[in-house]
């Protein structure tokens, strides 16, 4: 794996440890705050940003191999997982509405997908 390949698998791994540090603090200092719909609010951006924490690290073992459109793909992912999970955090846990940002982020998430998609057609 090369230089960029173990910086990906590294965002990843450390974007996996903050959602897991989200949701004990939701399960238990949050709590009170996250209840109804505040409290799936944050359990969607966890799963967002749980799903995508892995896709990161997915993207960094698939660098080496997946040419130029792929290694696209990680960039996409985290500005997506950023604009997306925080948008819904920050509405989750403060009631403050970031319009057009959340909806920017699942398009960036979307995008990610799809350039890891053509990355792994053409190299089939």
């Amino acid at each position: 794996m090369g230089h960029m390949g173990r910086i990906w698998v590294g965002i990843g791994a450390l974007d996996a440890l903050i959602a897991v540090a989200l949701a004990a603090a939701g399960a238990h200092a949050l709590a009170a705050r996250l209840e109804g719909h505040a409290g799936e609010l944050f359990r969607t951006a966890l799963q967002i940003q749980g799903w995508h924490a892995l896709a990161l690290i997915f993207c960094g073992l698939w660098l080496e191999r997946a040419g130029i459109v792929g290694q696209l793909a990680p960039i996409a992912f985290l500005i997506g997982s950023i604009l997306f999970c925080g948008a819904v955090y920050a509405l989750a846990l403060g009631d403050i509405r970031l319009p057009s940002v959340a909806p920017i982020g699942g398009v960036a998430l979307m995008i990610g997908w799809l350039l890891l998609a053509i990355s792994a057609f053409l190299r089939a």
